[in-house]
């Protein structure tokens, strides 16, 4: 864990998957907007690196976890210092995708670390920093969800049932917490050029570079924006659901490419 200077004034972000993508370009945002920020993941070098792209003033801490495990996740928020322990806005960002291609063929290693990470990891950390909101009567947690967890598409079964479970615990979430002042929002993307599909697919880039072939996708900060836009409104505003589509995609999995011909 490491700590940089406080500036008691402002509210407290707290990110997961910050070290690259959505999480990377969210911390940037939200530190332009003059929240301090908890930057969570599980590559220090990395998170490091996002700690330098953001503005000098920036008051960030970083936590080293994996989501997957309950364990690390209550040793790391419990260790924050009392100074840091009172998270303004919780975004559950991390997740991951394994491997594409029919149920009958997928390997089960993989359905379970997307199940562990995109639904076990969001319920973790939401656990470990909900209580608190709870106590003070205010908050705010952003799900970063998919496209995926709102229609299905071939190839993708089990990551986009761990994505309609994002969808469900937000409306969930927002049953159970409103009545705290806890807002929730769910943001739901489509083709967003990040490691996504590098790390679908294995390591092939060939196959992941052809994924944004032939339209302008959606970037990280495009997704960061609509972050900012959710926590700026005002009090008695609650920006429940979002779906952002690059112009050239119409559904989840129909996206309109330019060939050569048009």
């Amino acid at each position: 864990m490491e700590e940089m200077t406080i500036n008691p004034g402002s509210s407290i972000a707290l990110i997961t998957g910050a070290s690259s993508g959505i999480g990377a370009a969210t911390a940037v945002a939200l530190a332009e907007h003059g929240y301090r920020l908890i930057l969570c993941g599980r590559n220090r070098n990395r998170l490091e690196q996002v700690c330098e792209n953001l503005p000098a003033a920036t008051a960030v801490m970083t936590l080293l976890f994996d989501v997957r495990k309950e364990q690390e996740v209550r040793q790391a928020i419990s260790s924050l210092p009392a100074a840091w322990a009172s998270v303004d806005v919780l975004i559950n960002n991390a997740g991951n995708a394994h491997g594409i291609g029919s149920m009958e063929q997928n390997n089960t290693e993989d359905w379970d670390a997307m199940i562990d990470g995109n639904v076990k990891g969001l319920l973790y950390v939401s656990k470990a920093i909900m209580a608190g909101m709870v106590e003070r009567q205010r908050g705010h947690i952003i799900n970063i969800s998919s496209i995926a967890g709102k229609s299905v598409y071939p190839g993708g079964v089990v990551y986009c049932a761990s994505k309609h479970a994002v969808e469900a615990l937000s409306q969930g979430m927002r049953l159970d917490l409103t009545r705290y002042g806890i807002k929730v929002t769910n943001i739901a993307p489509g083709f967003v050029e990040t490691g996504f599909s590098l790390v679908r697919f294995k390591g092939d880039t060939a196959r992941a570079a052809a994924v944004y072939e032939g339209f302008e996708a959606l970037q990280p900060k495009d997704i960061a924006d609509a972050v900012v836009y959710a926590v700026t409104a005002p009090s008695h505003v609650t920006i429940a659901d979002l779906t952002i589509f690059a112009s050239a995609q119409s559904a989840g999995s129909i996206v309109h490419r330019k060939t050569q011909s048009n």
